[in-house]
């Protein structure tokens, strides 16, 4: 594909929709297009551009398969296992030697919310069997509006809770219409908005007004984004942290150069980092 051409459809992407994809890895989006064209039966990238023109529909398409999104509850359940045995008592035991009763948790690309809700699980449980109370807020951002809506309605197929253990199901979900609902007291925990991670002008979700999270979840994200922009990616994380909070990232990711002294990595079985300081 030539370069032109996705160019003009990045351009025309961003000044009829508001997406910014620039930042994206140029082989990953070509061959998603590639991919589109193949579906639709087109053969000419020019003539693609004309139906992006003359199709405002086909523009939200190509949106949903620039960000595909896949997504379970508890995946890749060694990093889960170990926020739960780990980490949320940790947090919490620093919380009160701190006198700061305020848990503040941001799940970045959150998709259709089983991570964030999977969070949420985990909290609740440990706060009911250690009889605690903290003031909590989990913020789920993502740059896909109709997954946002997916994930405030808190409804899901059995492929998404097929890692979720047998007596998590029966206390949290309800199945109903061929469908699992998350528990209202579960889906009440979690805030979702819009946000875009390339945004130069909002460090951190404006709904989170100032940051300052103890943990962070921004799995799978970084693969999407050329090393440029997982730059400006890893100064917004490494910033939005509280000195010592957690970073989990996705199995193929690593802190870049600039920002791998600035995080020491606590597992060898997952990616999951505390920032230094």
């Amino acid at each position: 594909m030539k370069n032109d051409a996705l160019k003009n459809i990045l351009n025309f992407l961003n000044e009829q929709r508001g997406f910014d994809f620039t930042g994206y890895r140029t082989a990953m989006l070509e061959r998603r297009i590639q991919k589109r064209l193949y579906t639709i039966k087109i053969q000419n990238i020019d003539d693609y551009l004309n139906l992006l023109h003359e199709d405002p529909d086909e523009l939200d398409s190509l949106i949903d398969i620039f960000t595909i999104n896949v997504s379970r509850f508890f995946r890749n359940s060694l990093s889960f296992e170990h926020i739960r045995k780990t980490i949320i008592p940790e947090l919490f035991l620093n919380k009160i030697k701190a006198n700061d009763q305020h848990l503040r948790i941001w799940s970045a690309g959150c998709s259709f919310g089983e991570e964030p809700y999977s969070v949420a699980i985990m909290i609740n449980e440990f706060v009911e069997k250690e009889k605690m109370s903290m003031n909590l807020s989990i913020f789920a951002t993502d740059i896909d509006k109709k997954a946002l809506k997916r994930a405030s309605e808190g409804s899901y197929t059995a492929h998404s809770i097929k890692n979720v253990k047998y007596g998590l199901i029966q206390k949290y979900f309800t199945f109903k219409n061929d469908h699992f609902e998350i528990d209202p007291k579960i889906k009440n925990m979690v805030r979702f908005s819009f946000y875009d991670m390339l945004d130069k002008h909002h460090s951190v979700p404006a709904e989170s007004i100032y940051g300052g999270f103890d943990l962070v979840l921004c799995r799978n994200v970084l693969i999407y984004f050329e090393l440029e922009h997982q730059n400006l990616i890893f100064n917004k994380l490494y910033k939005s942290l509280n000195p010592n909070g957690y970073l989990i990232l996705g199995e193929a990711e690593v802190p870049i150069e600039g920002f791998k002294h600035k995080f020491n990595r606590v597992n060898n079985c997952c990616k999951i980092y505390r920032k230094n300081g």
